[in-house]
């Protein structure tokens, strides 16, 4: 049985997470993972991954590996998005399924232990990369998305947020995959939990009252409008984010789409 081993650390406002603070905690995750990774036997790296289906843990960390090597070599994140189109043209689904797949199939025959090695060295590099990342080019650059939604996202969002929460995300499946104590802390887990909050209030846009439980936990209100129409949502915190990301079912505001 998985259980959430909880660090003693400060709590979690319901703020957007800014692109530097994201990109600092994209190496935290990744040293967290690490630590995860470097624990696992041979049977948990073959452990099916029930919210990714056709993958094992060790596939997902070809993908996670994958998409920190694009984020440390502008030649890579090239030559995975071209291979990624061309999938894509060639199989039909979404831009980001075709990219996942374009990671695995490169790294297909990597080991864990290999897996863990190269991770280990592209994860200071992918962040020293992206955090060189110019301003004008975070902003200015807009990426056309196809799944979970459709929507034209910026290059800082795509290579802060999105990819913090991937790692993030990614992590929690491996430690509900393996039966590993899953690791959180006020002043990580729970800033990332802040900031989908924060953009779970932004998408809907309705009255609210959110009780979120845990270590990573945060209790707010909105009851913009009318105080009788404000929904309250009362669940554990990182329960809030597996369901935002389609990996429980959801009812009311809990239906609106978070991406990961």
């Amino acid at each position: 049985m998985t259980m959430t081993t909880a660090r003693p650390d400060r709590m979690a406002a319901p703020t957007t997470l800014g692109f530097a603070d994201a990109v600092d905690h994209q190496g935290t995750e990744l040293t967290r993972t690490l630590e995860l990774l470097d624990t696992l036997s041979p049977l948990q790296w073959a452990a099916p991954v029930a919210e990714c289906p056709g993958w094992d843990v060790r596939t997902m960390y070809l993908h996670v590996l994958g998409a920190c090597e694009s984020g440390a070599s502008i030649r890579e994140n090239t030559r995975q998005l071209l291979a990624a189109l061309k999938r894509r043209r060639r199989d039909g689904g979404t831009l980001e399924a075709a990219l996942s797949a374009t990671q695995i199939a490169a790294r297909a025959e990597l080991r864990p232990a290999e897996i863990v090695d190269r991770l280990a060295k592209v994860a200071p590099r992918m962040v020293r990369g992206r955090r060189r990342l110019p301003r004008p080019m975070r902003s200015l650059v807009q990426m056309k998305v196809d799944g979970p939604v459709v929507e034209r996202w910026s290059l800082g969002y795509l290579t802060s947020t999105i990819y913090l929460r991937d790692l993030w995300m990614h992590r929690i499946d491996a430690s509900r995959a393996t039966g590993c104590d899953l690791v959180v802390t006020a002043g990580h887990d729970g800033r990332i939990v802040a900031d989908v909050a924060d953009e779970w209030a932004r998408r809907h846009g309705r009255p609210f009252t959110l009780r979120l439980s845990g270590p990573s936990g945060l209790t707010w209100e909105n009851r913009a409008g009318q105080p009788a129409d404000a929904e309250t949502v009362e669940l554990d915190a990182i329960e809030f984010c597996r369901t935002l990301s389609g990996r429980a079912p959801g009812a009311g505001l809990m239906t609106t789409i978070v991406p990961f």
